[in-house]
């Protein structure tokens, strides 16, 4: 059985944080391959065109052959929802034990999510600790248990672990505020990223 991680998100852009988290899972638990799923629709926010999104995806990962995009979202109508990426995501890659990688933020969430107590059993979860709140690795473990509580409550259960992360302050809306303001983004991003961003005027004047 092969082990593959799905990296969802919007990456609105991808930067070198995201990376680096995908970087350590290839290494800590043995994934073969990530995939990134860039949302087409990611529900209470709104993002760059999906076009751009996934140029600069594929800009950033192209030297990484354990890194792929999967596209499953594109012929989706309505709200990306995670299960139905990991669903979808099954059926083209069978026999796969799967890893759903994702920030610590956003696991809190779970679940909250559409379906979230179903997901939660149907992979094994890679988290990242926060990166800007300055909370140590046993208040984020503190955190996930709490997570995991709140699903034992109602029958379900859920596997995960803390990603092996250095802590990297970076974030997709910090680099969007660096570029309204004019500031250097310069290493947050891979240069290829930081020259499609100027070169197609991406977030200089849009707003949060």
């Amino acid at each position: 059985m092969q082990q593959l991680a799905i990296f969802g998100g919007t990456f609105d852009p991808i930067h070198s944080g995201h990376l680096l988290v995908a970087e350590r899972a290839l290494h800590q638990v043995s994934v073969e391959k990530v995939i990134w799923v860039p949302s087409l629709n990611p529900p209470h926010k709104e993002a760059a065109l999906f076009e751009h999104r996934v140029e600069m995806l594929q800009l950033a990962i192209k030297d990484n052959p354990a890194f792929t995009i999967s596209l499953v979202e594109v012929n989706r109508s309505g709200t990306s929802y995670a299960i139905n990426t990991l669903i979808d995501l099954s059926a083209c890659y069978p026999n796969t034990h799967w890893y759903w990688i994702v920030g610590l933020d956003t696991f809190q969430t779970l679940p909250r999510w559409y379906r979230g107590h179903e997901l939660a059993q149907m992979c094994d979860w890679l988290i990242a600790p926060r990166l800007l709140g300055g909370e140590t690795i046993t208040q984020s473990k503190l955190i996930c248990k709490q997570v995991e509580q709140q699903l034992r409550e109602q029958s379900y259960t859920i596997h995960w672990q803390l990603l092996n992360i250095p802590l990297v302050g970076v974030s997709s809306s910090l680099i969007r505020k660096f570029c309204r303001e004019g500031q250097s983004i310069r290493y947050l991003v891979p240069e290829s990223v930081r020259l499609y961003i100027t070169n197609n005027n991406l977030y200089s004047h849009k707003s949060e």
